[in-house]
């Protein structure tokens, strides 16, 4: 049988999506900034996509793959009551404009200059997990709603275009400092993932320059890398998300700081 990849890439995709899956049950991310980082090198390595065009490849193919995580993610922890249906809604129009403009700018930027974007982001993010105080009220069924955060899931969606995760490095903070407790702001930040992916994707995809990849891609999206991580990641989600609701709230909050410092200075080195 003629594969459209070498069975070593399909392995390390397949690695990949199980490494996304913990994390996006666990800390209501796709594993984005995790695959971005990993996907920049790899992709290039194995020949597939030019070192040119690697980052871009990784942002769009991050972001594709992270429909479905997020959207295994969200299921798992719906199903534990740990989604905030009504908070989700009024943050969807936001997300989805912002993570469609966002990946329309970023698409005319230097790749470069992409990279230490992310890198900084993570820096960023984790500083602030690691010095903000925790909200008022946690336990509660608190449901932030209106028009703030309407608008404030067109900024996290935007940016979560520019970096290529899901918002949840964004979403979560967010949610718990407005009170809610931390395991049902990591469920509601998974289902708001699968809308962030979701424009943020197409956007890569629609708006990149033709054939800017040169095969098995549709824009910058690398499907095969995007298949094999959505497979494995789908399978490993429930398992995070039974992690998550096993470990105390500042617990949660300290693994997420570590888990941005940890990428972020890989990006930089």
């Amino acid at each position: 049988m003629n594969f459209p990849v070498e069975p070593l890439a399909l392995v390390a995709f397949l690695v990949l999506g199980a490494v996304a899956g913990i994390l996006a049950g666990l800390l209501g991310v796709g594993g984005g900034l995790v695959l971005v980082a990993a996907l920049a090198w790899l992709l290039p390595w194995l020949g597939v996509v030019p070192a040119e065009q690697a980052m871009h490849a990784a942002l769009a193919t991050s972001l594709a793959s992270i429909v479905f995580t997020a959207m295994a993610s969200a299921r798992a922890h719906g199903k534990r009551g740990s989604v905030m249906w009504s908070t989700v809604a009024w943050m969807v129009p936001g997300v989805l404009l912002g993570g469609w403009l966002g990946s329309k700018i970023a698409v005319e930027l230097d790749g470069r200059w992409l990279r230490y974007g992310v890198a900084g982001y993570c820096l960023i993010a984790a500083a602030q997990m690691l010095l903000s105080k925790p909200g008022t009220a946690g336990e509660t069924a608190r449901q932030p709603q209106g028009a703030g955060m309407t608008l404030a899931g067109g900024g996290i969606g935007m940016v979560s275009a520019f970096v290529g995760i899901g918002g949840g490095s964004m979403t979560v903070p967010l949610l718990t400092w407005l009170g809610v407790a931390p395991v049902r702001a990591v469920g509601s930040s998974s289902a708001l993932g699968v809308f962030i992916g979701l424009a943020s994707a197409l956007g890569y995809a629609c708006n990149a320059p033709v054939g800017a990849l040169p095969q098995h891609a549709v824009g910058y999206v690398y499907l095969p890398a995007a298949i094999g991580v959505a497979l494995a990641s789908i399978l490993i989600a429930p398992l995070g998300a039974r992690i998550a609701h096993a470990i105390s709230g500042p617990a949660l909050k300290q693994v997420f700081a570590l888990f941005l410092l940890v990428v972020g200075t890989s990006l930089v080195l």
